[in-house]
């Protein structure tokens, strides 16, 4: 465990956990580097971590997805069923579609490759923390090619064909999925659409069910790889 002390007053309480020290280290420096963001502690060890969770009392959390003692994805699982309330981004150089889909469907609050650019991780970290998703280009592209990889199972409410081309969404529905793409909160589409949120939850929930879909994240990846989005209504 490394402890890091600042003097100043940001908002954003963040731990970082990754075995990679030179990676670690680099990702602890941009953050005390950027205003509005606090390092309380930075691990080699997921076990570490855990330790130490109680004393630390962060909002988000920058997570490795592969590491030798515990898997990113039991820690995230972990911190999930712990504190809901804790944004868990998964930073990591793995490309594989299936490790992308596993941490979003284990609710992880984003997906950043470390070959990520400074100014954007930067970027991405603040709209996870104002309810929106972490989930660059390359991570959309990497998960839409996943999800077109896939077998959507059919159910009784929607079949294959309806969720592959989103003919079942009303036009609020889809208004709503286009939201979600810009990576907008249910609070900002709800303002944007002059609706409320619980309506918002509403539309969301349905997509999920329609699109045979579990996340936010996957939602906005289908909206990315389908045409229906780009149509006039």
């Amino acid at each position: 465990m490394n402890a890091t002390d600042t003097t100043s007053a940001p908002t954003i309480h963040a731990v970082v956990v990754d075995d990679h020290p030179l990676f670690r280290r680099g990702v602890v420096q941009l953050l005390k580097e950027s205003p509005g963001f606090r390092v309380l502690a930075d691990f080699d060890s997921a076990l570490d971590y855990f330790d130490h969770i109680d004393e630390l009392p962060a909002e988000l959390l920058l997570l490795d997805l592969q590491m030798p003692d515990i898997s990113g994805l039991d820690v995230l699982r972990r911190i999930k069923a712990i504190n809901d309330e804790m944004r868990v981004v998964m930073i990591t150089a793995s490309t594989d579609s299936e490790h992308l889909i596993a941490a979003i469907s284990a609710g992880a609050d984003g997906y950043l490759l470390k070959d990520t650019a400074p100014d954007d991780m930067i970027q991405q970290l603040k709209s996870v923390m104002a309810g929106q998703v972490a989930l660059n280009p390359a991570g959309v592209s990497i998960l839409a090619e996943g999800l077109r990889n896939q077998e959507p199972a059919s159910t009784p409410e929607t079949s294959t064909d309806n969720a592959d081309n989103g003919s079942e969404l009303t036009l609020r529905e889809q208004q709503t999925l286009k939201l979600i793409a810009q990576g907008m909160s249910n609070k900002l589409i709800a303002r944007e659409l002059g609706i409320s949120d619980g309506t918002v939850k509403v539309y969301v929930k349905n997509l999920l069910r329609k699109l045979n879909l579990h996340s936010r994240l996957e939602l906005a990846a289908w909206a990315h790889s389908h045409s229906v989005l780009t149509e006039e209504h």
